[in-house]
């Protein structure tokens, strides 16, 4: 059972309650994203993210630092294509602590001159971290191949608009997606109910819209494509990454989708680790996995090889995706998948952080809360009939692709349509 309430101002708080825990990971969930961003906006989200732990008007970089530090607690945040998350773990009667920094964080950062310049320089070396990693670069280079819209984008921003940002356009960002309508703040662990809405009110009772301009925060439709980038560097390995539509955030066939990412690429059993690596001995690293946002989703095979492996690696999937696609999957290794989905989604929701995570982005983005049973009963509703329809559709699809490493454009001509 899911706690839930809406204070006065429109911010909605949810809770799951596990007693026979001591901790309690309580989260502050924003809808902005890199997918919320115009091209002239690309990277505030993430840039925002980062300055709000230079200080707010409260607090000092090191007095976040160091209040957090005293209880044991742990303090992060992430940003994502559909949403940002600052977030807190501590024992249950430190919560009043993680809400009092959370909100601070969230309504209160300061986006100090100084500090912007410093925190620049940090997220300049983040993207230059990117590019020197052919297999992160690899999948940023799929995104600009595959989506149409702002999905496109990368979530660090590029660095000539990290370098041109200044302290208006974080701070007028900020107003227009901080608002109470765009924010989901939710908890779980051990907690009292009635005082975590206590502290909500204290902590977000100046949180309002008023004097803001409200963002939308549906962002343009998105359409997936099959567009092809390469990026020539001088490595060991070519990376490789192809991509198929997939299906979008909240549609049931998410399930066989995921089923389906199993049986061909999605664990060691799979079809094709256990062709290309195990039997073939090419490549290190073959995977599968769907992505899903609002509007749209894509299925991705990823690999990384060496550049004379690179050949006949792309021949060994395409043959694996015609020989599934022709004959089907068996009974056993539709079961296998299955408990495999079933085992990673029960034991992802083990911990207070995982719970969290599930109902802050459910809500967030889904308007509304889905409990444990429900999945595992859409889980175990699959059918491999399920599985073969939607993953005959997706990989009939002509598939975007992106290579990074020697003779990418080379490599890049070898996939078919």
């Amino acid at each position: 059972m899911f706690d839930q309430f809406t204070l006065s101002n429109g911010l909605r708080l949810a809770g799951e309650h596990l007693p026979h825990v001591r901790s309690c990971t309580v989260g502050v969930w924003v809808k902005v994203g890199s997918m919320n961003e115009k091209r002239d906006e690309n990277g505030l989200s993430h840039f925002i993210e980062h300055m709000v732990f230079k200080g707010t008007t409260r607090r000092s970089a090191r007095d976040i630092a160091e209040e957090m530090d005293a209880v044991g607690g742990q303090l992060n945040a992430f940003t994502s294509k559909d949403c940002t998350c600052f977030y807190a773990k501590v024992i249950d009667e430190d919560l009043p602590l993680a809400v009092d920094i959370l909100s601070d964080l969230a309504l209160h950062p300061l986006f100090d001159e100084e500090d912007l310049q410093k925190e620049r320089g940090v997220v300049l070396e983040e993207i230059a971290m990117v590019e020197d990693t052919p297999e992160d670069l690899v999948h940023e280079l799929l995104c600009e191949a595959q989506y149409s819209g702002s999905l496109k984008y990368p979530i660090l921003g590029t660095q000539r608009r990290i370098r041109g940002y200044q302290r208006d356009n974080l701070q007028n960002y900020w107003r227009r997606h901080y608002t109470p309508g765009s924010v989901v703040v939710a908890i779980a662990g051990n907690y009292d109910w009635n005082r975590f809405i206590e502290l909500a009110e204290e902590h977000f009772h100046g949180f309002d819209d008023q004097s803001r301009e409200v963002a939308i925060t549906v962002p343009a439709k998105q359409a997936v494509k099959s567009g092809r980038k390469a990026k020539e560097k001088d490595t060991e390995q070519i990376h490789i990454c192809l991509g198929y539509p997939g299906v979008s955030l909240g549609k049931d066939d998410l399930y066989p989708l995921s089923v389906f990412s199993n049986i061909l690429g999605g664990g060691m059993s799979s079809r094709l680790f256990q062709r290309i690596r195990e039997e073939l001995g090419i490549a290190y690293s073959i995977y599968t996995y769907p992505s899903s946002y609002p509007g749209c989703g894509v299925f991705n095979i990823c690999t990384g090889t060496t550049p004379g492996n690179g050949k006949i690696v792309l021949a060994e999937i395409q043959a694996q995706i015609v020989k599934l696609l022709r004959d089907g999957v068996d009974m056993k290794e539709f079961t296998s998948a299955k408990a495999q989905l079933r085992g990673n989604f029960v034991l992802g929701l083990e911990s207070s952080s995982g719970r969290m995570q599930s109902i802050g982005r459910s809500l967030l983005l889904l308007e509304r809360l889905k409990n444990q049973e429900e999945q595992l009963c859409k889980i175990n509703a699959v059918t491999i009939e399920d599985v073969l329809r939607v993953g005959t559709g997706v990989l009939e699809a002509k598939p975007s692709a992106a290579i990074v490493g020697k003779n990418a454009e080379r490599y890049l001509q070898m996939i078919g349509v």
